[in-house]
């Protein structure tokens, strides 16, 4: 069976046994993920104050933080069109918390809180109940009913059995839309945990395939929250009103 890494949060529970290690070993994922957070808000205080200090002059903090906004607000509109713009915020800090979460696995002794399918599903489930909201604010609960019912017209229309197909098996697919997004991203930075589990189990034999595992973890933590935030422009863009 496989044994995960030692981490900071499992290296503290053994030096604090009782209460205080039940408590690290339960919230361990939810502690890694506010340690992200916490890195993300000094990153966005130092952007705040590099353009307080230097004006008009960019710093090469922000200039990286512009190149990433840019970036996400690229690959939204281009997907969303007019409409995007709006949801670059959601998506774009998705992207960023989801990478940044892949990437800490990759420090020694830290832990990606993305290998822990409670982070994941939480995630999928923030963007269930926003999409639910954008379609009934965008559509109105009666044109969210007709997209549900597959927007039928003329003979199919006043057919029963064929709106009402349509209507459960695109409730379904929203129900199942934050199982597979949640398991997907799981499954594959768990994954990489897992590898480099049985990697350092070879001891200096394995130092090799560790650095070459690492190159390889690095590409994923970037596809995968690239993935995530895809899968969820495309969500967004199957509800949002189009012009003819």
């Amino acid at each position: 069976m496989h044994k995960e890494l030692p981490n900071i949060i499992t290296v503290l529970a053994e030096h604090f046994p009782g209460p205080v290690a039940e408590f690290l070993l339960t919230w361990q994922n939810v502690i890694l993920s506010l340690i992200v957070i916490s890195i993300l808000i000094l990153i966005s205080f130092a952007v705040y104050s590099s353009i307080r200090k230097n004006g008009l002059i960019p710093s090469a903090i922000q200039n990286v933080v512009e190149i990433f906004v840019e970036g996400v607000d690229g690959f939204v509109c281009s997907i969303l069109g007019h409409h995007g713009r709006k949801f670059v915020p959601f998506i774009g800090t998705l992207f960023i918390y989801i990478l940044f979460m892949n990437l800490l696995g990759l420090i020694p002794y830290f832990k990606s809180p993305t290998a822990s399918w409670s982070t994941t599903m939480a995630l999928a489930l923030c963007v269930f109940v926003y999409l639910q909201y954008t379609a009934l604010k965008e559509l109105g609960f009666k044109g969210y009913t007709y997209h549900l019912l597959g927007k039928p017209k003329g003979v199919i229309a006043f057919s029963v059995v064929i709106p009402l197909l349509m209507f459960v098996l695109h409730v379904v697919s929203e129900f199942v839309r934050p199982l597979s997004l949640s398991l997907r991203l799981r499954s594959n930075i768990w994954g990489d945990e897992v590898l480099f589990g049985v990697l350092a189990g070879f001891g200096l034999q394995g130092v090799p395939l560790l650095i070459f595992n690492s190159f390889l973890a690095l590409i994923a933590a970037l596809v995968q929250a690239v993935v995530f935030c895809l899968l969820t422009t495309i969500y967004f863009a199957l509800v949002l009103v189009h012009e003819e």
